[in-house]
């Protein structure tokens, strides 16, 4: 069992040496992993004057680090002067640098790995055969777009992709509608097909110089209908898998029917009632806010309050594409599933501005032909976690 012991002199008003120890067993374990040489030996982290103790770090076992973590309390918080001190001298004594945390693109936010329950958990369920059996997901951490991409993302990437050879990307009119429509830029795009997202993704990872997430016969997926192979480890930009996207629907709750949980709250998402409760209520079936003008009745992306993980709009507004062939759901335990390996339809997930609540709950799930360019569907895009910052 491979040891190092840290020599550590401890202030006397105990502010700066637990938050070196803590970052002292970062570096031990990183530099582990980077094998580096010099293995054994006291080390010294030179904060103030004070008492000293010796402290032995278990590179094996975390525990030892736990142990050694709770034995000093400390004040300093990260980004504080005291951590920023710590830095210097932890990273000087040790002959390295700490490893950056990693850092939440802007515009996203983190969803925490680990498992869920996915489908109708009401008891007696509410929905449809398709949300059965209920089954234990497990999924890695991933970043997802707070926001519903809008109608002035889509054209400021279109436009890009356009000139870059994503000639799908140019508008078409069909039947007097216009593909990629929206009511404001700062409203969801909609009427967009999954292949035409599929390429966008690309686009805009190609203009932000990050890899792209899907090729056909290892080429960059700029046109066409041929089905991608997707890259989950590039740093681009991707829809969500179908469970990726319940789990951060769900936003940290647990069995509930909506991301803020299960009664019907007319302020917390851009979706329909019944003419019955409208009558009731002396208002329109469409949320009262945005009749305005022509259907679609979208609202400005962000306009009512964020779930759990600080996500906007996963009730309503726009239904949302997914990666996934739609299929029907086993109920064996999954660890980061992303659908069938093939199908006709692709799923759809959210809910839009004239649904009924019934089709925004977290665990409803539709579907439709790639192909199709509906009024009522956009997307938000997702990014594999970076373990280091800034790439």
């Amino acid at each position: 069992m491979h040891q190092v012991n840290l020599q550590v002199k401890i202030q006397a008003n105990g502010q700066c040496a637990g938050i070196c120890i803590e970052k002292t067993a970062k570096v031990v374990f990183h530099s582990r992993r980077q094998r580096m040489r010099r293995r054994t030996g006291s080390h010294v982290i030179r904060t103030s004057d004070g008492g000293s103790t010796a402290v032995t770090v278990n590179l094996i076992s975390l525990i030892a680090a736990a142990v050694v973590l709770s034995f000093a309390s400390c004040g300093a918080k990260d980004g504080s002067a005291e951590s920023r001190c710590c830095d210097h001298h932890v990273g000087a004594t040790l002959g390295t640098s700490i490893p950056d945390e990693p850092k939440i693109p802007e515009g996203f936010v983190l969803i925490p790995a680990g498992s869920f329950q996915m489908g109708d958990q009401s008891n007696p369920p509410v929905g449809d055969d398709d949300e059965l059996p209920v089954h234990a997901v497990e999924v890695d951490a991933f970043y997802m777009a707070k926001y519903e991409v809008t109608k002035g993302l889509w054209d400021k990437v279109r436009k890009w992709g356009v000139a870059n050879g994503y000639t799908d990307l140019e508008p078409q009119i069909f039947a007097g509608w216009e593909s990629a429509s929206g009511k404001a830029n700062n409203h969801p795009v909609y009427q967009v097909s999954w292949w035409e997202v599929i390429e966008w993704c690309n686009a805009r990872s190609e203009m932000e110089g990050l890899t792209p997430c899907y090729t056909v016969k290892g080429v960059v997926m700029k046109t066409g209908t041929t089905v991608p192979d997707v890259n989950w480890g590039a740093r681009g930009y991707r829809l969500p898998t179908e469970a990726e996207w319940e789990k951060a629907a769900r936003g940290g709750l647990i069995g509930r029917n909506f991301p803020w949980g299960n009664d019907v709250i007319y302020s917390k998402g851009n979706f329909s009632i019944s003419a019955e409760k409208a009558d009731q209520m002396g208002a329109t079936d469409r949320h009262p806010s945005y009749v305005t003008d022509d259907e679609p009745y979208t609202s400005p992306v962000g306009s009512f309050p964020p779930n759990g993980y600080g996500l906007y709009d996963m009730a309503g507004n726009v239904a949302e594409w997914c990666w996934d062939w739609y299929g029907e759901y086993s109920e064996e335990s999954q660890t980061n599933p992303n659908g069938p390996a093939s199908g006709a339809h692709r799923v759809v997930r959210g809910g839009e501005w004239n649904s009924m609540p019934a089709k925004c709950r977290v665990a409803f799930r539709y579907m439709d032909d790639p192909d199709c360019e509906e009024f009522e569907t956009g997307f938000r895009v997702a990014r594999k976690v970076n373990p280091r910052a800034n790439q």
